[in-house]
């Protein structure tokens, strides 16, 4: 798989910014060039993460401080203000600075105005996959998307469950979502026209004796870990991570009959199993960790091509590149609230020569 396409987060702001502001405004904004992405290579990942069922445009400051222990302070994504605009090279003023970042966020919102809003999403999604062509794009959401708002616990999600299928989304993993409890959240998977995805969701060992429900009863797996895709003529993997530390975070109660886990080992076997089994071109690993988490997960599982991840809600408008034993993995995060979408362009072949335009040697794993 070859990534060129390095800048693959864009704010959601420009159908927003244009909503109920004078046309003058709207224009000084600079922002029609958001939604321009120029087309490349034969496969588009649509991901988005943490809309805790956000449904409406909303005002969303990112936080001022964001602090990072050891290695990690002073790196993405323990990045705030200037520090992050110098990092990523957004000019200050601008709408990026806006979604990105806290600086002047009164005076900014007063400017751009709301961002996100599922409606607006709606019209991005339709027309960054009509970009790219019928069958050439999938869209992923990373969790906590049926939880957040009032009504979405009056109803207990159902209603971002429709959402989510009119927006089309194609796999998504959970966090969130395991609070409403086993029975509302099959409830709800089965109105979901999408795949339900988490490859470290398993059976306690009393749960397993009594023969509770699971996607697989051999492993103990609840859920179907992961689905192969073809995107084209092209064929991706793609792994569900779900929230690890979900008995720890809420209630047992919730969950009495699953245990959860980074489960390193089992992700490791299944990444092989599709890269030798399956001959997939790409592995993408849709994660609830947090990015901190999918920064060391990167660096010690082999295989990953990207990690598409969510849960610490952190805007990053550039992957992280994390060396480990089999080559790099690109890791990044796509915001929350509906404020972000992440567009990742990959150029899939199944036979190259073993030097590519690009000058890597391994073009089944990324450059």
């Amino acid at each position: 798989m070859i990534i060129r396409r390095r800048e693959f987060l864009k704010a959601s702001a420009a159908a927003t910014l244009t909503a109920g502001l004078p046309a003058r405004l709207a224009r000084s904004a600079d922002t029609a060039s958001v939604y321009d992405l120029e087309r490349f290579g034969n496969a588009r990942i649509l991901h988005m993460t943490d809309t805790h069922a956000q449904l409406r445009p909303v005002f969303f400051r990112e936080p001022s401080v964001n602090l990072g222990v050891g290695a990690m302070a002073g790196q993405p994504p323990h990045l705030v203000g200037k520090a992050f605009l110098d990092r990523f090279g957004i000019r200050p003023d601008s709408a990026d600075a806006y979604a990105f970042t806290c600086i002047e966020f009164e005076k900014a919102a007063g400017r751009f105005g709301r961002l996100g809003g599922f409606a607006h999403l709606k019209t991005l999604i339709d027309k960054l996959r009509a970009d790219v062509g019928h069958g050439r794009s999938i869209l992923l959401d990373g969790g906590d998307l049926w939880q957040g708002t009032g009504l979405a616990n009056a109803v207990k999600g159902a209603d971002m469950v429709e959402a989510a299928n009119l927006l089309g989304i194609e796999a998504m993993t959970g966090h969130w979502e395991f609070t409403y409890g086993e029975q509302v959240l099959r409830d709800n998977l089965a109105r979901f026209k999408g795949e339900f995805l988490a490859q470290n969701v398993f059976l306690t060992e009393e749960a397993a004796f009594n023969d509770a429900k699971a996607f697989d009863p051999a492993s103990g797996r609840v859920f179907k870990p992961s689905v192969v895709r073809e995107i084209g003529s092209h064929r991706i993997a793609i792994i569900g991570q779900a929230f690890p530390y979900v008995p720890i975070a809420h209630p047992r109660r919730f969950t009495p009959d699953w245990t959860f886990g980074i489960r390193e080992e089992e992700l490791q076997k299944l990444v092989d199993f599709h890269r030798n089994n399956d001959k997939v071109e790409a592995v993408i690993l849709l994660s609830h960790n947090g990015m901190d988490v999918d920064l060391k997960l990167a660096s010690r599982v082999t295989g990953i091509d990207v990690i598409l991840g969510g849960h610490t809600h952190d805007a990053i408008p550039l992957p992280i590149t994390v060396t480990n034993a089999g080559g790099i993995t690109l890791v990044t995060n796509a915001g929350s609230n509906g404020k972000f979408l992440g567009v990742l362009d990959l150029d899939l072949a199944r036979a190259r020569s073993p030097m590519c335009a690009t000058g890597c040697c391994r073009c089944s794993r990324s450059c």
